[in-house]
């Protein structure tokens, strides 16, 4: 049960369950059941018309309780994020069946969705708490988030809740050159002489994307800075953001903002020609964005939050920022040091890339985590 399932996939926890769906399919029956438009090979699940305009938490729930309506022939049901995670509990409740719940955020981690859902914030937060502390088990993306977990929610049973981390697909995130019909680089503009500084995610506080812009003010004079952020949260941050690209722009040259969500082969080839990958995240489970880049060959600086270090190994696969919500200020410019220490050293850098993506070959196959999957609904199930 997941709001996200192609071609509807805005983010991290959407490409997790296409990809585990996709190795789950290898070893044993499953259903999908998603929300939003139509489509193939799942069932999906429709808000009641009659909510139309209401606050967008009442429309998720709704859509829960149609998805639990048509999910009577599972075994195990297995839920992902919290627009989902209240048709799993009932569906358990009412079908008799156990509850997995995916954990890939924590809505009291992050506040500043209240900017976005406003009342409906609280209604989410319910109903995470309400799923999560009934669930017969909780997957956890990384081992950091496991204890964000159990800090969180302090009256679970530890023992319900497991580390499955997300994982990357390395036969489709390589080092690559512009492939088909031309470069996008080349459509932006891009000098391929400068080194390039790319960052690729939503704009949402959660993100950091404003961090990312204040550190570059600060950046090497040669360093060219590819933004690809699009689908805002709220109107405010989307012109907050569009504000301080417009300052950056007039302070350097090289500042390209791509805002509307690229073909993976384009993400490939902007990860694939950067210098440096940065995630400047203030709160992050895991990062699949990171495992992107990584697999692409490309060092990474990011934040040292959630279970970002988990996947980016300090000093041998890119280089991780201290974040610290009260002095962003300084955050901001060790981050931009970062940077530099790269770009000024890009023999270090290629070396931290190549690192990366053994890392990725490694310790991040999709099909060893469909394995580590399976094995948790056999536990409950049994």
């Amino acid at each position: 049960m997941t709001r996200e399932y192609p071609p509807e996939v805005y983010g991290g926890a959407g490409v997790h369950v296409t990809e585990l769906v996709a190795q789950l399919r290898h070893l044993c029956e499953v259903d999908v059941h998603c929300m939003g438009a139509p489509r193939s090979g799942a069932t999906v699940a429709q808000p009641d018309p009659a909510l139309a305009g209401a606050n967008p938490a009442l429309a998720t729930l709704s859509a829960d309780l149609n998805m639990v309506n048509t999910a009577s022939q599972a075994t195990v049901v297995h839920s992902h994020t919290w627009y989902a995670g209240m048709a799993g509990h009932l569906a358990a409740l009412l079908y008799g069946v156990p509850h997995v719940l995916t954990a890939h955020s924590l809505e009291p981690m992050r506040p500043w969705k209240a900017e976005q859902l406003g009342g409906g914030y609280r209604i989410s937060s319910w109903v995470e708490k309400t799923a999560v502390e009934a669930a017969d088990a909780v997957i956890a993306v990384s081992s950091g988030m496991r204890e964000d977990v159990l800090s969180t929610y302090p009256t679970l049973d530890p023992n319900r809740v497991h580390v499955v981390r997300n994982g990357i697909d390395t036969a489709v995130w390589y080092p690559a050159a512009a492939e088909g019909s031309g470069s996008v680089l080349a459509e932006l503009g891009v000098d391929p002489a400068r080194p390039i500084v790319a960052f690729v995610g939503r704009i949402t506080r959660q993100k950091g994307v404003a961090h990312l812009v204040a550190a570059a003010h600060h950046f090497a004079p040669e360093v060219q800075l590819v933004l690809c952020a699009g689908a805002p949260d709220t109107p405010e941050i989307a012109e907050e953001v569009a504000s301080a690209v417009q300052e950056l722009s007039r302070a350097r040259t090289g500042v390209f903002w791509v805002r509307e969500m690229l073909p993976t082969h384009k993400i490939r080839e902007i990860l694939s020609a950067a210098t440096v990958f940065v995630c400047p995240s203030v709160y992050e489970p895991l990062g699949i964005v990171n495992l992107e880049a990584m697999a692409c060959g490309t060092a990474v600086v990011a934040s040292d939050v959630g279970g970002i270090p988990e996947v980016v190994a300090d000093e041998q696969t890119g280089l991780l920022v201290h974040y610290n919500a009260s002095d962003s200020g300084a955050f901001e410019r060790e981050l931009a040091a970062a940077v530099n220490a790269l770009v000024g050293e890009p023999e270090r850098a290629s070396r931290y890339g190549s690192a990366g993506r053994q890392r990725c070959i490694d310790e991040f196959s999709w099909a060893q985590i469909a394995e580590q999957t399976l094995e948790i609904y056999r536990k409950v199930a049994s």
